[in-house]
Order: structure tokens, then C-alpha cells, then sequence
């Protein structure tokens, strides 16, 4: 009696007491406790993160097929302050109607509105989140203190025949992916060589475009510098041209100034005395050439 009143409760668990069948208000933390021995029963609750594992569910689709989820694990937590509620409600096995049968229901509520495809292939993978959230829903009612963490499926089991009929769909899946990536790939390849090809040919128009400005700058250079030289030229033909005519002018101005008449009388008889020969008269032929003598023409000249 003494070893049956003893009793221990472990570390994330929470004692639950039955006398005659009926539930007691009180509970026990983790360590050893007595009870009354014989007409009491103890029950540890688990108030750490759990899985339960819910196997072979089986689910009928919307088109009348048969199949069958071999493993779905639900992962859930009971808050310690809520264990006596959720005891009294639903018993120790709290997790037989709130979490095993509330899975079958949902699943079966899921298979029946959906197409096999659909269930197999195509929603596939949301089913997890649509299960954890349809639990999670109804035990905000029934057990506010439950949560459901995760929830994971594994593919169903399906009849032989169609699952060898789905591998065949998803071998020439993979086949027409394989070929669509590779045509990718091709169209890939034939953007790239293209991209390259206008990437040269802008390579060889700038190299061009850059030759012929150097060759416009180096014209425009010498254009320049030919507008320059001609430009020194005509100055400097323009001060010859200048300098000669106020020479000219000069000396024009300095021949005024002479033309006096002794400067006159002076270079007249300068004139007379270089020639060998001097004619008088008042008729003078108008031409005289003798070879080897000085010639003189004048009209009516008197001494």
C-alpha cells in the first residue's frame, strides 16, 4: 500500500487523479507524490511538443477511387493550465477524438471534393496546411489549450494500375521538360552569339568611327593650318605691296619736290654730255641706229 501511494511524475508531464472513476480537481507537477492507494488512479498528461501519428487513413476521391495515406504525423502541444479542462472533456486520450478521428474526417471531407489528379498530383501539397488549419479551427472551440504545430502527409498509396499510368505521365513529363530545357538552352546559346556578334560589330563601328573623326581632326588641322599660312602670306605680300607703294610714293613725291627748273636744266645737260653725237636742226629723223652708238631723239632742239 505504501509503494502503491508513492508515486512519481515526470519532467513535461502533469499528474491527473481518478477516485471511483470520477476526476479529481487535483493535479501534480513534476517529482513523487502520494495518493490514496488502491481507490486512486494516476495519469501523467504530456505538456511538451508531441507527434502523433495517425496511419493508414484511407480516402475515397470525387471520382470513386480508393486510396490511402500510410502515415500522417500531427504535431501538437497541451498547455499545462488547460490539461484539467481538456481531461474533463475529453479524457486522458484527448488526442483520440480531437486529433486521430478529426483527421479522418477532414481527410475523407478533402478526398471526396477533389478529382484524383488533384488529390495525387495537382493539391497535393496542400493538403498539410489545409489539415493543420481545419484541426486548428475546431480545437479554438473545443480545446482552446491544444495547438496543432504541423502537420505532415505522405504520398497516398493508389491502385497499380493507375500509379504505373502516372509514372509513364511523369516520364514524358520529364522527357518534354528535358526538351524544353534543352531548346532553352539552344535559344540560349543563339541570343548569346548574337549579343556577341552586334557586340563586335559595335566594337569594329566605334574603332571605325573613332578613325574617321582622327582623320577629321587631322584635316581640320591642316586645314587650319593652310588658312594660317595663307592667312601670314597675304600679310606679308600686303606689307611688300604697302612698303613698295610708299616707296613709290615717296620717291613720286620726292620727283615733285625736284622737278625744279635747274634740277631740269641739270639733268638735261647730264643727258647731252653722255651722248658721242648731237644733232642740230629743225627736222630730226624720228629714228637713228647706228651699231656701237648712242642715239638721241629730239624735236626742234636749239642750243
Amino acid at each position: 500500500m505504501i509503494m502503491d501511494s508513492l508515486h512519481q511524475i515526470n519532467q513535461g508531464h502533469v499528474g491527473i487523479y481518478y477516485r471511483g472513476g470520477a476526476l479529481l480537481k487535483e493535479t501534480s507537477g513534476p517529482g513523487y507524490h502520494l495518493k490514496l492507494p488502491i481507490i486512486t488512479e494516476m495519469r501523467m498528461v504530456q505538456t511538451t511538443m508531441q507527434k502523433d501519428e495517425v496511419l493508414n487513413v484511407p480516402c475515397g476521391t470525387s471520382g470513386g477511387v480508393m486510396i490511402y495515406f500510410a502515415k500522417i504525423e500531427v504535431v501538437n502541444i497541451l498547455s499545462e493550465s488547460q490539461v484539467f479542462d481538456t481531461v474533463k472533456a475529453f479524457t486522458a486520450d484527448y488526442d483520440r477524438p480531437l486529433i486521430f478521428d478529426k483527421v479522418h474526417h477532414e481527410l475523407n471531407q478533402f478526398c471526396s471534393s477533389h478529382s484524383l489528379q488533384e488529390v495525387y498530383v495537382d493539391k497535393f501539397d496542400q493538403i498539410d496546411e489545409n489539415l493543420r488549419t481545419a484541426l486548428q479551427e475546431e480545437l479554438f472551440q473545443l480545446a482552446p489549450g491544444l495547438t496543432v504545430m504541423n502537420v505532415r502527409v505522405t504520398k497516398p498509396q493508389i491502385p497499380e494500375e493507375i500509379r504505373l499510368n502516372y509514372e509513364k505521365m511523369e516520364q514524358e513529363k520529364t522527357k518534354l521538360l528535358i526538351a524544353v530545357q534543352a531548346q532553352k538552352v539552344s535559344e540560349k546559346q543563339a541570343e548569346t552569339m548574337r549579343m556577341q556578334a552586334v557586340i563586335e560589330a559595335q566594337k569594329h563601328a566605334e574603332v571605325k568611327k573613332i578613325e574617321i573623326d582622327a582623320q577629321l581632326i587631322e584635316k581640320d588641322s591642316l586645314r587650319k593650318m593652310a588658312s594660317i599660312e595663307d592667312e601670314i602670306y597675304l600679310a606679308k605680300q600686303k606689307a611688300l605691296v604697302d612698303a613698295e607703294f610708299y616707296k613709290q610714293q615717296k620717291q613720286s613725291e620726292a620727283n615733285q619736290q625736284r622737278l625744279t627748273p635747274g634740277y631740269l636744266e641739270l639733268t638735261r645737260v647730264q643727258a647731252l654730255s653722255q651722248n658721242t653725237k648731237i644733232y642740230f636742226g629743225p627736222d630730226i629723223p624720228s629714228y637713228f641706229s647706228a651699231l656701237g652708238e648712242s642715239t638721241i631723239i629730239t624735236n626742234k632742239t636749239s642750243l
